[in-house]
């Protein structure tokens, strides 16, 4: 046993010299192994916080089903700059409502409006127009709508306004706004000039789901300042079912009876929701891919170099009596040491590139926690370290047995 131990002391300490010996061959080789745990964290980030961040976002929407007509086109020269796919939005939310499983349906429209606080400095935000706050708006201060929708008034829209809104805590912030403030808002400056609302709460609903500040409206109102009131457009129709149903049956059913809308769960809703962002989220999942890839190759390349550079005090090794076993159990600790020191240098540096990553993603996207490391990637990451070194080690071993021989010292 003695004997033993001291025959793996010995291979501890050559190996460790060796790796002394040439200091930047090793430390390209940790550096390689932490690209390859770096990639894997980073991409386990990715997953994990578009995944948690959706489910977020919609739990709080409160809504099973997610009703569209087709992709929201702009529309440049129009009022709001977009086209809204729903049309009748009221009528066929209502019709909707009929269903014995959905609880409520309600329309949501979405364009771009003016927005000022004195009637002489704009801004242009995202107006977000419902029918009443009720449960599909989370309201953090003030009262919410008041009252019924009174410029619907049965689908004439020749009712008064309530000159009602809500406004983001981005915007409130933007603007200096309070509850019971007064702010402009318009499709046209025009229009915002001659429109005064009351800010009667703050909302962030609209704002977490689209990642923007945004004014809140009264549908029919935000329809009327926009020009989408003619056809009663609308964005989407969000459906709340009842408790207890099957939601996939609930969807089947809706969608055969009409045929001309797509209905999306939550998930599917928050992925076609970034679909504008599609090309920036594939090329950065594409990058980190190719990371793992070229990380693993890399340090695999290297460890196996490192092995092959060494022919030589190995084959020296051999020829004093070392047996093959011994020169494997130096290129094993070799490799297990450097698989160490990258896991460690990967680990560290996971936690500053993943909040750099998400600062990105927020920039670009306007969703904060896109990227979160869960603690399974950190072993994903070990377990990618320790894969390469052991078969970074099992395949020095093969070479080391083919290299190393008093024949080769000789020759």
């Amino acid at each position: 046993m003695r004997s033993r131990l001291r025959q793996v002391r010995g291979q501890v300490w050559i190996a460790f010299r060796q790796l002394r010996w040439d200091k930047t061959r090793t430390v390209l080789a940790v550096i390689g192994i932490a690209l390859a745990v770096l990639s894997v964290t980073l991409l386990a980030g990715v997953g994990t916080g578009v995944t948690e961040t959706g489910n977020e976002l919609f739990n709080e929407a409160d809504r099973d089903l997610w009703v569209t007509g087709g992709p929201i086109a702009l529309s440049p020269g129009s009022v709001g700059g977009f086209q809204n796919p729903v049309p009748n939005a009221h009528s066929v939310a209502t019709q909707i409502e009929q269903h014995e499983d959905v609880q409520t349906a309600v329309p949501l429209a979405f364009q771009v409006v003016y927005v000022s606080t004195d009637g002489e400095e704009f801004e242009t935000i995202v107006g977000s127009g419902t029918p009443a706050a009720g449960g599909s708006v989370r309201v953090t201060a003030g009262e919410g709508f008041r009252g019924p929708d009174t410029h619907y008034a049965d689908g004439t829209y020749s009712g008064n306004f309530t000159h009602q809104a809500l406004v983001s805590p981005e915007l409130a912030d933007q603007l200096n706004l309070t509850v019971g403030d007064t702010v402009h808002a318009g499709g046209t400056i025009s229009d915002a000039r001659a429109n005064e609302f009351e800010v009667v709460g703050i909302s962030p609903t609209f704002s977490n789901f689209l990642g923007t500040a945004t004014v809140t409206l009264r549908l029919s109102e935000l329809q009327t300042l926009t020009g989408n009131a003619y056809d009663d457009s609308a964005t989407m129709i969000t459906i709340s079912t009842v408790d207890g149903v099957d939601r996939e049956a609930v969807r089947s059913d809706l969608a055969a009876t009409y045929p001309e809308y797509t209905f999306r769960t939550n998930q599917e809703q928050f992925v076609a929701l970034l679909q504008q962002q599609a090309v920036v989220l594939a090329a950065g999942t594409s990058l980190v891919v190719l990371g793992v890839v070229a990380g693993g190759m890399l340090s695999l390349n290297l460890l196996l170099s490192l092995v092959y550079i060494q022919r030589a005090p190995f084959s020296v090794l051999r020829a004093t009596g070392a047996t093959r076993r011994s020169v494997a159990g130096i290129a094993i600790v070799q490799a297990i040491s450097i698989a160490f020191g990258g896991y460690l240098l990967g680990a560290a540096l996971t936690p500053p590139l993943a909040a750099a990553l998400d600062w990105l993603a927020f920039t670009v996207t306007g969703f904060d926690g896109l990227v979160q490391v869960p603690p399974l990637a950190y072993l994903a990451g070990g377990a990618i370290a320790g894969g390469f070194a052991l078969l970074g080690g099992l395949l020095g071993v093969w070479r080391v047995t083919r290299v190393t021989s008093a024949r080769g010292l000789v020759s």
